[in-house]
């Protein structure tokens, strides 16, 4: 018998036997290992010998693309898709994000930030919603990088790329209109941040994939668009940042928690 990772194209049989394997979450982001990682909280999930063919598995133990890694564990080798200290690659591998799913990786490229694109715009829409300017700007240049006629292939626009239904919900009559999406931008990052009680890595991950996507892998999606995502959002708030002459919000500063149960975004 032999555990199992499941991956859209490609089906690896790991040298372990175990028909277990672990769903891990640490700092807000999955991974899968056929033995519980040290520092992680582990879920164990049995596979049977039709575990490919299963139609929950997708939701019960997600899909990941980067490497796989080898390490030693008590006296056994293990694997993970995460790279512990000891660890050495064992696999390279590559997945993309499910059809249907708004996860994507952003129009924009990390470069110089852009100062002159709507300043005042994105500074009112900041101080309204009680976000940082330089996390605004920065979505803004990894969304769309200030192309007000921005279209992506998951069918987001303008500016801010915010998906049809959203900015349904919050009144954008005009998608395309570099004034409606900043503002309307704002208000959903505003929201995400009460919803995740200012944890910037889920706002960001939500913000790309969608709130139901962080939900169901308790933080950041294992999609290859939305990791590449976070991360170019992170490098653009830094540079944003020291462009903008600003620090990091304090906590006092931070945005309310939203009510217990609150899914809808306000309008």
């Amino acid at each position: 018998m032999r555990a199992f990772l499941l991956l859209p194209s490609l089906l690896i049989a790991l040298p372990a036997p175990a028909r277990t394997v672990y769903r891990c979450v640490r700092a807000g982001t999955l991974s899968l290992a056929t033995a519980p990682e040290p520092g992680s909280k582990c879920e164990a999930v049995q596979l049977d010998d039709n575990a490919p063919q299963t139609p929950d598995l997708w939701g019960r133990m997600g899909i990941f693309s980067g490497t796989l890694y080898e390490r030693e564990q008590d006296g056994a080798k293990v694997y993970s898709t995460r790279n512990l200290p000891g660890s050495v690659p064992y696999l390279r591998f590559t997945v993309t994000t499910p059809p249907g799913e708004p996860a994507h990786e952003g129009l924009g490229q990390v470069g110089t930030p852009r100062l002159d694109a709507w300043p005042k715009l994105f500074a009112a829409a900041a101080k309204r919603n009680q976000v940082e300017d330089a996390l605004l700007r920065a979505i803004a240049h990894a969304e769309s990088g200030f192309n007000d006629k921005a279209v992506s292939s998951k069918g987001a626009q303008g500016v801010m790329q915010l998906m049809p239904q959203t900015a349904r919900e919050y009144g954008v009559a005009d998608p395309f209109s570099a004034s409606q999406s900043i503002a309307a931008g704002a208000r959903h990052l505003h929201w995400l941040m009460a919803r995740y009680q200012g944890d910037r890595t889920r706002v960001v991950a939500a913000y790309n994939a969608g709130v139901g996507a962080v939900e169901r892998f308790d933080g950041v999606p294992p999609y290859a668009e939305t990791r590449a995502y976070v991360d170019k959002v992170e490098a653009l708030l830094a540079r944003y940042r020291q462009a903008l002459g600003t620090a990091p919000l304090r906590p006092a500063d931070s945005v309310p928690v939203a009510p217990a149960g609150a899914v809808t975004p306000p309008v």
